[in-house]
This record gives C-alpha cells, structure tokens and sequence, in this order.
C-alpha cells in the first residue's frame, strides 16, 4: 500500500509540475506572438499603453519610418491634433496643425487589397491630396472606416489599450488635446 501511495504521489507530482509547465508555456507563447522589433509601445496619459502590431507585410517602407521616427523619440510630446468621434485620432505633427512632417523625404503609397481599415484599431498613415505624401502622421481608427481602403497605407493594428485610444480628447484641433508621452519600439529599451 505504500507503494501505491508513493506512486500515486509521484503522479500528482508530475501531473502538477506538467500543468504549471504548460500554462507557463501557453503564456509564454501568447507573450512571444508578437514580434519586439515590430511591435509600437505607444504610451499615453494616466500610464495608458497602448500596444501595436507592425506590419511590414504589408507597408515595409512606412513601418521602417516609424520605427526610425520611434526609435529618434520623434513622437514624444506630439499631440493628437484631429480626433473625430466614431472615425479616427490623428497624430504625429510635430507643429500640431495638420501641415507638418519629419525632416525626411515623403513615403511613397503601400496600399494594399489584403487588410482593411474595417474595424476600430488600426493604423493608417495621414497623407495629403497627393498617395505619395505620407511622412509622420498617422491615425487609429475609432470604428469602422473601410471607405478608406486602398486609398491609405496600412501599417498596423491595436492589440492592446484600445481603451485609451477611446479617451483622447476630440476636436480638430482638440481644446484641451491630448498627446504622445512616448513612443517606443519594443525591442529597445522603454526609458
């Protein structure tokens, strides 16, 4: 009989330290879908993070222009300078007006027949009347905005914090806007 105790003991055992290796692997690999070196922490007021997935499947050049911009703290302190509830918050203007850009050359137009600007969460970037003006600006949608498909470049999408994307503060420009605490690429340090 103490051998079956033993036994039963050793099982419980392993079954115990099974379940804790596999949901630690379960968590680990929910941690690991991203990919650091394209993935955005955007950080917002009232330590709001929000997290976004790059997509260089879809729009490398635009995606490496906001990881330079990131990466030089381009965004930091710029505010959301044209929010429109129930469409989009546009930011990345470091004038706040809507004209202005990085000291880089415009990206040329990466649109795409693959993703869709359907849903609340993702990221396109602001350009002018002309599909080759996009520089820094960009914007979250708010809701579904697929009239814009094929005519913006997707770079990204929302994975986490859309709830502080919700908060921004409206108004084009807003009153009181809100802004850009910082932007950093995951991968790098979040100093």
């Amino acid at each position: 009989m103490q051998f079956l105790n033993k036994t039963f003991a050793a099982i419980a055992s392993s079954l115990a330290l099974l379940m804790v290796l596999s949901v630690a692997g379960v968590a680990q690999a929910e941690e690991g879908a991203l990919d650091p070196e394209n993935t955005l922490n955007l950080y917002l007021k009232d330590e709001g993070l929000v997290v976004i997935k790059l997509r260089p499947d879809l729009a490398p050049k635009h995606v490496a222009r906001l990881k330079t911009l990131a990466r030089e703290k381009f965004y930091d302190g710029i505010i959301f300078h044209r929010v429109i509830p129930g469409f989009m918050a546009q930011t990345g203007d470091p004038t706040g007006t809507g004209r202005g850009g990085s000291d880089y050359p415009d990206v040329r137009a990466e649109f795409t027949n693959v993703a869709s600007f359907g849903s609340a969460g993702v990221l396109g970037m602001a350009r002018s009347q002309h599909p080759d003006s996009a520089n820094s600006q960009f914007f979250i949608t708010l809701d579904d905005a697929s009239f814009l498909d094929r005519n913006y470049t997707i770079f990204g999408e929302v994975v986490s914090g859309m709830e502080h994307v919700n908060k921004i503060a409206v108004g084009e420009p807003p009153a009181n806007p809100d802004k850009i605490i910082k932007m950093r690429v995951a991968a790098d340090p979040q100093d």
